[in-house]
Parts: C-alpha cells; structure tokens; sequence
C-alpha cells in the first residue's frame, strides 16, 4: 500500500496505444508508478498479480470489455476495495450508468482532459488510504490488514477458516431508508460479529470489515460453523428493529432494482460462505477470494440467511434439483436460521 498518493501504482488499461501512451506520461510525470494492459484478459491478471492502487479501465475493449473487467474485479473482496475509474465515449449513458452500479468509482468521457484525470486520481488516492488500513465507519481492519492476516495464517501453516459475510437486500434497504439509516445496519452488524467472535471464538480470531456491506472473520475449522450460526441467529433477531412497523409486518419493502424496476425486497438477511485449509491446500489469499465467491453465490440462491461450508478437496459445485450433493471430491454444508 502506497504511503503517499505520489508513490502509488495505477494500471491503465486501454487498446488505443496512443490514449494509454497519453496517460502513461501524464501519470507518471506526476510521480506515480504506472503499469500498463492493452486488453481485458491481461488486466484481470495484473489486478490481481499487481495489486494496484487504482485501475484507470477503458470500456470498450475486445476479449473482454472493461464493464465485465470492472464486475469481477469487485466480486472478488480481495479485488473490491480497488478503485477504477472508467474511461467511457461520449453519449454512452448507458455504459456510465452500468458502470457506477457495478461499483466504479468514478468515470471520465473521451477525450478528456489529462489535468481532470489526474485530479480525480489524486481525489480517489487520497480517500482510499484513508479507509484501506481501518474502516472508517466501523474501525474494524480493512481489506490491506485482512489480506496480510490471511497470509500469515497461510505461512504460519496451521488449520485455519475464512467466514466471509455479506449482507443480502442491503442496497433496497440503504435506497429506501437512506444512507444514514444503512450506516446504522452496517454499524450493527460489525458490533454483532465482534461480539460473537470475541465472546465465544478463540484467542487469535480475527474480524474485519472488507467495505460496504461485507465483513470477514477468520478462526478455526472446528469453532468456524457455531460462531456463523449465532452471528446468524443475533442478526435475524436484531435486523427487524430497524424496519418501520408497517414493512416489518409485511416482511418486505418496495425499492428500485439495479435496472431501474420496481420489486418486492425481503427483510434483509446474511449469508456466510467459509472457506478452509482442512481438505485442501490454500497457498495464496487469492484462492481463499475464489472459493469465497463461488460458495457466495451458492448461499444466495436460497433465502434468508444462511452459512455455506466448503468439505470438498477441489473445486466445483455440483447442484441437481435444488439440493446440494456430495461427489468423490467432498461435500458442501449448508446451515440456514430454522
């Protein structure tokens, strides 16, 4: 992590030569650290083999455009907290509008101005090292300490779990109730981990707060399915409380989806996907941020909340009408609030 904004490494990832040689010197004769990818494929890769401190990202690109590069660099939670700004051509409304909803941070219209790049790049620089170390809303580490604790408990090889949490129907409530409101849940749910982890879990457990909604603490296998299951029960009981009665009553609220429509959200719950060195070798944090997201969307398939546990000794899951099976490789457990 950069300890000043001047010392920070920036990918630019653009197919025009000309526009990346451009911004190339723009950035660097401001004394930042630039590396550089000419397509979607070879970005994804220096994101996560790099780890940048800010993506400046085309959107339109072959193999891969950035939109799609843009959506699963923030997917993955070891990924998430870096910001891109995209680089988007005039008129396309649609693009910046899609790209802002799938968590860009800011966006520039071709051609700009290489003072404006350079200015928002210093902005978003400087707000970012202020929350990567510790959350600013909760104090909890951020995603810089939850990365250098996984590797430690990587190096130090003993048998470790990864609870990642994310908190479902989160953005209908945040965009109903306002932001205020959100930060309130966001707040609540940090005191409702900790204290489930410090009061039952083990000396060297660890909670932080990866940004948003998503939370990760890491513990033993054998302590990793009881702590979910009363985070899960404490955050079921709590989170009603902050609904008005009439939404509470009816067991959902109306708000916008990410297309702009009109739906029926329920009461938010949690889902928990854990990930663990038990039945298979983990040797870098990007494995751990793999699975994670796999088990992620398995958890979200079922509603309310839920924690997913990953007994398999390679990847892939395997679902045949609904129901979680086990193959040669192992099983998944899953454990819902019932």
């Amino acid at each position: 992590m950069f300890t000043d904004e001047s010392e920070a490494k920036i990918l630019v990832v653009d197919d025009d030569p000309d526009t990346l040689e451009i911004i190339k010197i723009g950035l660097e004769f401001r004394s930042y650290d630039v590396i550089t990818a000419t397509n979607g494929e070879e970005a994804l890769v220096k994101i996560s083999s790099e780890n940048p401190d800010l993506v400046v990202l085309d959107v339109m690109m072959p193999k891969i455009d950035g939109l799609e590069v843009c959506r699963r660099a923030k997917e993955n939670f070891f990924t998430s907290q870096i910001p891109i700004i995209l680089l988007t051509a005039r008129g396309q409304v649609e693009d910046k509008v899609h790209g802002l909803s799938i968590g860009a941070d800011d966006y520039l219209v071709k051609p700009f101005d290489m003072r404006e790049l350079a200015a928002r790049v210093e902005m978003i620089l400087r707000r970012t090292k202020l929350s990567l170390e510790a959350n600013p809303l909760t104090g909890l580490p951020g995603n810089i300490a939850i990365q250098r604790e996984i590797d430690r408990r990587i190096k130090s090889a003993e048998l470790f779990a990864v609870c990642y949490m994310d908190l479902d129907n989160f953005k209908a409530y945040n965009d109903r109730y306002g932001h205020s409101a959100g930060d309130q849940i966001i707040k609540s749910t940090a005191e409702i981990i900790t204290s489930v982890f410090r009061t039952y879990g083990g000396e060297e457990d660890f909670v932080g707060h990866v940004g948003g909604d998503d939370f990760l603490s890491i513990t033993t296998p054998e302590l990793s399915e009881k702590l979910c299951m009363l985070v899960i029960d404490k955050f079921d009981a709590e989170v009603p409380g902050f609904y008005r009665p009439r939404d509470r009553e009816k067991g959902y609220i109306q708000s916008f989806d990410r297309l702009g429509n009109l739906q029926k959200f329920p009461l938010m719950s949690i889902s928990i996907s854990i990930v663990t060195n038990e039945h298979r070798e983990i040797t870098h944090h990007a494995k751990v941020a793999q699975i994670a997201a796999e088990l992620k969307k398995y958890a979200k398939s079922f509603e309310g909340s839920v924690f997913v546990k990953d007994r398999r000794k390679s990847d892939g899951i395997k679902i045949i009408d609904g129901e979680e099976v086990s193959d040669n490789s192992g099983e998944i457990i899953l454990s819902d609030s019932d």
